[in-house]
């Protein structure tokens, strides 16, 4: 297995931050194309959306029950032109056609007002400051999750987030590339896996262990490029 598709397993058994990482597989490019700093909030807190709230959120096009995705695929692999526009229709027509909790609300509906307004800051530093002044259950069970985190990865996902809002796909993979390579170099990603899925003492010792001593030199030093080493698409 290589190293992103590792990493991409990685996302789906813990929230990438708590072993030392960050949102791959173009976390960097969708995140924060979400409604307003929903993205923010899932990269930095490891929040897991599920079923109908990843549809509504803006992340899966479409939302399909379980028990119809056999014939969903017969469907598609008998298309004659599978060009697309009639894939696209295929789809559809399995969405409106599902009921599975469609008048269910967003999980997040009712915070929505407040993840904007507590993660609109421009670090880390200030979103922690936020958070601490806010002081509702909300932000302080926020804070609670957040330090749990590595300091460096959160660093590292805020500026990849803020980054990726401008730049294009593949721009996006290079930049996830770069900062895999780095995270493989650094001691977070290490001792993550070991708390994690090792030791299982779910106590990670990180290093640096506080924000403020994340510099933005070493950050500066993760987004670098990689020259001849660079991701090729």
């Amino acid at each position: 297995m290589d190293v992103k598709a590792f990493f991409f397993h990685l996302a789906y058994l813990f929230p990438p931050l708590i072993a030392g990482l960050f949102p791959d597989v173009g976390g960097g490019y969708f995140l924060p194309r979400l409604p307003g700093k929903l993205g923010y909030f899932l990269a930095l807190t490891g929040f897991r959306l599920r079923g109908r709230d990843v549809h509504t959120a803006g992340i899966a096009t479409h939302f399909v029950e379980a028990d119809k995705m056999a014939s969903l695929e017969k469907d598609l692999i008998e298309l004659i032109s599978p060009t697309k526009a009639n894939v696209a229709g295929v789809l559809d027509s399995y969405h409106k056609e599902c009921k599975l909790d469609q008048d269910k609300e967003f999980i997040l509906g009712e915070h929505m007002d407040k993840i904007n307004s507590l993660f609109s800051a421009n670090s880390m530093e200030e979103i922690v400051q936020n958070l601490k002044k806010d002081g509702s259950p909300f932000a302080l069970d926020q804070l609670k999750t957040i330090a749990k985190m590595s300091p460096t990865s959160l660093k590292i996902t805020l500026r990849q987030l803020n980054e990726g809002a401008s730049l294009n796909l593949q721009d996006v993979f290079t930049m996830e590339y770069r900062l895999s390579q780095a995270c493989m170099r650094g001691h977070d990603f290490y001792e993550g896996v070991r708390a994690v899925l090792i030791d299982k003492d779910q106590s990670p010792k990180w290093k640096p262990a506080v924000l403020e001593e994340v510099t933005d030199e070493f950050l500066d030093s993760c987004f670098k490029s990689l020259g001849s080493d660079d991701l090729k698409l």
